[in-house]
């Protein structure tokens, strides 16, 4: 045996109150005497027992149940009890049982404390809360004292105040998280991209399933490259490049899809791109303009009117421009009109107003001025109707009438001269149509003679009748002859010198 084993088995006995010295004195007397008692023999095999469960059992139990919050520790530190003290001599049975139960106590409560350490360890308690964490420890390391000591009832206080210092702090993960966001936003926008990326990364320890705390970390480790293609693209814009820098702001975007500066910037290059394109339609429409080709202008208004940014200008121009056409529409067809009412074309010129109310019928002039020709032309057919049926005049309601019309012609201020002429015309036919004229009627003295309108003038070989202007119908009617109709005309240049009406025609009976 080394003299190292000789010491070791000599602060074993040490530990458990043996005096190795008073052994062999004890084993020397025995000899000497030859007669050794029986007790000796038994404390020799307890002592033996004693040492063989020292060095084979305790360690494994011992590292079973090391506690982690302090540096390994001897088992033989952890047996070890003041030399004064008497453990095998003055521990009962029940105490050690007690004993026992209060070190397991200990030793779950300090699992709990291990639990919530290696969360929060997890967690990167030290960055967020490094002072309160250090305190709890240091509140634990209080109770492995105790538990070095076996005292068990203190070693399990304050675990348990250490454990719930711990899980004080593990309660506050919520509020920190919320504070740790805040702070990783503020970074962003700040442009702090390493301290975005280090509060963004802890708020995903917190909660991996944050959706805030996984953009933000995406944002933030892009933001450097971001920040490059923001400098090029305002370098661009400021440079007029327009289409240039919008493509640069879609870059950004599609390296960070929340940077509002980035997507502003697209709507307003966006939007400034349109408002040059429509200055060009609209340029080009008032060219086609000027070159007295409105049409196309229209077109162009049209399409610029499309491009969603000035809209309200484009239909402007349109309306401007239609006003324009329909004012030089109205305006040859004015000249028409005037032309037709010079020359008394009454039909023409109500076409035309026509034509004028359908540019826009909200014109004056042209609601006035057909309702004016339309009486013009209305009384222009009477007066030709009139004029070319002076036969029925002879008979009262008909004289009438166009009397009524001849007086509403004499009513017209300024007649043209077509009017005039009518006028002067029927009223010489009005006036010869009431001065009857005698007409020789013949006869056969077999045939009954009628007048239709006049009368029956009876059986006769000759007669004179005297009749008005106009145009006159004889009826013959003999038993056994076939009626006869002789129509004539008075005056107007168309008297005849005589009328015949006899029947001839014998009507021949049929065998049924």
């Amino acid at each position: 045996m080394s003299d190292n084993d000789v010491d070791k088995d000599k602060q074993e006995s040490q530990k458990f109150g043996f005096d190795e010295n008073q052994i062999y004195a004890n084993s020397t007397a025995a000899v000497e005497s030859n007669k050794p008692p029986v007790w000796i023999w038994i404390s020799v095999a307890g002592l033996l027992l004693v040492a063989l469960l020292v060095i084979f059992v305790l360690p494994s139990i011992v590292s079973q149940y090391e506690l982690p919050l302090e540096r390994r520790v001897d088992v033989s530190e952890l047996l070890q009890v003041p030399q004064e003290e008497e453990v095998v001599s003055t521990i009962s049975p029940f105490e050690e049982a007690q004993r026992s139960r209060l070190r397991k106590e200990a030793q779950d409560v300090l699992a709990e404390l291990l639990e919530h350490q290696g969360v929060l360890e997890e967690l990167e308690v030290g960055q967020w809360a490094e002072e309160e964490y250090a305190a709890a420890l240091e509140v634990a390391s209080i109770g492995d004292d105790y538990y070095r000591r076996q005292e068990f009832v203190l070693a399990v206080e304050s675990y348990t105040n250490g454990r719930e210092d711990l899980l004080t702090i593990l309660e506050t993960v919520p509020a920190v998280l919320e504070q740790t966001l805040n702070d990783g936003q503020n970074a962003l926008a700040n442009r702090e991209s390493e301290l975005a990326q280090d509060k963004f990364s802890l708020a995903i320890l917190f909660d991996p399933n944050s959706e805030t705390a996984q953009v933000g970390l995406e944002r933030s480790l892009a933001m450097d490259e971001v920040l490059g293609l923001l400098a090029q693209a305002e370098e661009l814009l400021g440079d007029g490049q327009l289409d240039a820098a919008r493509d640069v702001y879609r870059e950004v975007i599609a390296l960070d899809s929340y940077n509002e500066v980035a997507m502003q910037k697209v709507n307003e290059i966006s939007t400034l791109i349109l408002e040059q394109e429509f200055a060009g339609i609209m340029s080009a429409g008032y060219a086609f303009l000027e070159n007295g080709d409105p049409e196309a202008a229209i077109t162009e208004f049209e399409r610029a009117a499309t491009f969603g940014v000035n809209a309200e200008e484009a239909l402007a121009a349109i309306t401007q421009t239609e006003n324009e056409v329909a004012n030089a529409q109205i305006s040859a067809i004015q000249t028409l009109i005037t032309e037709a009412e010079a020359q008394e074309e009454w039909h023409t010129a109500v076409t035309e107003y026509d034509n004028v109310l359908a540019i826009d019928a909200n014109l004056i002039f042209a609601i006035n001025g057909r309702d004016y020709a339309s009486k013009r032309a209305q009384l222009d057919d009477l007066l030709v109707g009139s004029i070319e049926t002076p036969d029925r005049f002879y008979e009262a309601d008909v004289f009438q009438q166009v009397l009524d019309i001849y007086y509403t012609g004499r009513a017209i201020e300024s007649p043209g001269p077509r009017l005039v002429d009518q006028l002067d015309r029927l009223q010489v036919l009005l006036e010869t149509s009431q001065v009857p004229l005698d007409i020789r009627i013949v006869s056969d003295n077999l045939t009954d003679v009628a007048i239709l309108r006049i009368g029956n003038l009876g059986l006769f070989e000759e007669t004179m009748v005297s009749l008005k202007p106009g145009r006159y119908v004889a009826v013959g009617k003999r038993i056994g002859y076939r009626e006869v109709r002789e129509e004539f005309i008075v005056g107007f240049g168309q008297t005849p010198d005589e009328v015949v009406v006899q029947c001839s025609e014998r009507i021949v009976a049929t065998n049924r």
